[in-house]
């Protein structure tokens, strides 16, 4: 009876593994999605004449890191 706890144990703790992998994979893809966002905005802004460029600089920085840190899979293909 042990054997069979510890196996349904390690299945438990396996499957809390891959569900907080997969949480975390959809926060880093939400996270580059209004990093992309918040970059259109700006570059938008600022063709229009009403933003400013270091805005739209910091936007595309973030977008950087953050591809830098996570990969770019949330970016559009």
């Amino acid at each position: 009876m042990a054997g069979f706890l510890d196996r349904a144990k390690e299945q438990a703790q396996r499957g809390l593994a891959q569900g907080k992998q997969k949480y975390d994979d959809v926060q880093t893809q939400r996270t580059g999605n209004e990093l992309l966002k918040k970059l259109g905005a700006a570059y938008y802004a600022e063709r229009r004449g009403s933003g400013d460029p270091a805005a739209t600089r910091r936007a595309l920085e973030a977008v950087e890191s953050h591809i830098v840190t996570h990969g770019d899979g949330f970016l559009p293909r």
